[in-house]
């Protein structure tokens, strides 16, 4: 067997493969109505391996080294035939690569293709992660009868969307893929890849941001210059928002999200619109950032994919299997959000407490948020190396961070849920952000984040509510342990510095620090929204 497959597996913990003579046709041509050729790559058992079910990947990333280890050869050692195709304009495909835009169509002709070939069977599987997830969502709502199942992975109907948020621009990961992309063809890319956090952070730090790309990649790149420019409601998104399909879907789903994923509160509204819909469906969420998922993605392709593609059941579980951190164990519910969690408010309180009552009067706490200086993101939900779960001691110490935490706990507390936030926020200038982070602190004293969000404010210089949606979570709070709220003005580079002007993301180059005020009296009572268990009720467990 292929060392690199053999130490993939090792390092998934997937189960034996029922075949390691694998064939491998490289560049088969699928031809697009339009005239465009995309390539291909076809992995099947050497014998007997026309007819099996087909797992179609489609991918912008490349088919050879270690993606199609990784991802084709697994699955074709298990029990499938795998067509791992490259998107129009990437690896040897015609055309021009337009991030998100052609993925419905040429999806659709290539499921058409495949089903004109000599070693198709009767059955197909659209699996995948990230960009491959969101190509199966594009075409969701119109599939042929041959398609059984859809597993997609850490992705979302809408994908990059969430990054162009008005009220918080995430930063870092649209910068990091667009550089990434645009440079991943050119010879000695994965070197690069290897060295480019440096380099990356003094692109991010460049003023006016619309010079970024050009720091880090030596060139423009469209996509960043888009992502600075062009808001959310600009024909250049346009046709990519996949959202109005998902309730369409007829074959069953699983979709695979992680707590600590960028996509995840997109992929969970798709799956509460599947749910919704009544459509068959099931959602799994780990502890997983963007780049760790273990071997369940592959599990679930196998399992869950290869069940349907031959019209059987896959083995019985819950609708919801959540991994509840904290306790460390995997949990199955009926439905997302699970019942018996209803919201508790927790109050931000004078010296930096935290609990269920209202301060009657307390004086606003303060801190100075300077973008020359701009609070870091520590952990969380990134695309690079310690994101996660991470140790916030450092972070906690800045002056430009407040933390708020209760007593210790006599007992747990179990949060499982939508996460939110209210904080009664003023600014000495009119723009500014909000970032709060729900932290587990433990006995000795260690701080680990949990979940976060952020919003941009106009008019902060007036007092206001900030609202913020967190990521949601399921996490134990251990008896012993704390819950402590972090609020400060930003998370560089996961999110965009605020300039402090109202100047355009793109083209701002001035930097003004301000003085931040958080009010927690009866008045404007600040508080953390926790969807916490009532113990009277209960939910099964696995």
């Amino acid at each position: 067997m292929n060392l690199i497959s053999h130490l993939l597996q090792r390092a998934l913990r997937l189960d034996p493969p029922l075949t390691r003579d694998l064939l491998v046709q490289r560049d088969l041509r699928v031809p697009m109505p339009d005239g465009v050729v995309l390539l291909a790559d076809r992995w099947a058992p050497r014998a007997g391996g026309d007819g099996l079910p087909v797992a179609l990947l489609r991918s912008p990333y490349g088919r050879s080294g270690l993606r199609g280890a990784g991802m084709a050869r697994p699955l074709a050692e298990r029990g499938f035939q795998v067509l791992m195709q490259s998107v129009r304009g990437t690896f040897g495909a015609d055309g021009v690569f337009e991030p998100f835009r052609r993925e419905r169509d040429d999806g659709l002709a290539t499921l058409d293709w495949v089903m004109e070939q000599p070693w198709f069977g009767d059955s197909i599987v659209l699996t995948g992660t990230s960009y491959l997830g969101y190509a199966q969502w594009a075409m969701a709502d119109q599939l042929p009868p041959e398609v059984k199942a859809m597993v997609p992975v850490l992705t979302e109907s809408a994908l990059t969307l969430e990054f162009l948020r008005a009220d918080g621009l995430s930063l870092e990961t649209p910068f990091q893929w667009g550089v990434m992309t645009a440079r991943q063809e050119r010879r000695g890319a994965l070197g690069d890849l290897l060295t480019q956090g440096r380099r990356r952070r003094r692109a991010l730090l460049t003023l006016p941001l619309a010079r970024s790309d050009v720091v880090a990649a030596g060139r423009r790149v469209d996509y960043v210059q888009d992502i600075l420019t062009e808001d959310r409601e600009s024909e250049r998104w346009a046709g990519i928002d996949h959202r109005h399909r998902v309730a369409g879907t007829t074959v069953p789903v699983s979709t695979l999200a992680g707590w600590y994923d960028i996509f995840l509160p997109g992929q969970l509204e798709d799956f509460q619109i599947l749910q919704d819909a009544g459509r068959p469906a099931r959602l799994t969420v780990g502890p997983w950032t963007h780049l760790t998922a273990d071997g369940t993605p592959i599990k679930e392709a196998v399992e869950f994919g290869l069940a349907h593609a031959r019209g059987e059941r896959p083995a019985e579980r819950g609708a919801v299997r959540l991994y509840v951190m904290g306790e460390e164990a995997w949990r199955d519910f009926d439905r997302w959000p699970p019942r018996g969690y209803p919201a508790r408010r927790f109050h931000l309180r004078p010296g930096g407490a935290l609990s269920a009552d209202v301060s009657a009067d307390s004086p606003p706490d303060r801190y100075r948020y300077d973008p020359a200086d701009p609070t870091p993101a520590v952990g969380g939900v990134r695309m690079v190396r310690g994101s996660g779960r991470a140790d916030n001691t450092g972070l906690e110490a800045r002056p430009d961070v407040l933390t708020y935490t209760t007593p210790v706990l006599e007992q747990d507390v179990e949060v499982i849920g939508e996460v939110t936030a209210e904080i009664w926020f003023r600014s000495s200038l009119p723009w500014a952000d909000v970032f709060v982070r729900l932290c587990d602190v433990d006995p000795r004293g260690r701080s680990h984040n949990v979940c976060d969000g952020l919003v941009g404010l106009t008019g902060a210089d007036e007092l206001t509510c900030a609202e913020v949606r967190l990521w949601a979570t399921a996490h134990r709070f251990g008896r012993g342990h704390r819950i402590r709220v972090q609020i400060s003005s930003g998370a560089f580079p996961r999110y965009a510095r605020n300039t402090g002007t109202g100047e355009p993301h793109g083209t701002a180059s001035t930097l003004r620090a301000a003085d931040q005020e958080v009010h927690h009296d009866a008045t404007h009572p600040s508080a953390i929204v926790l969807p916490v268990r009532d113990t009277s009720l209960s939910e099964r467990s696995s």
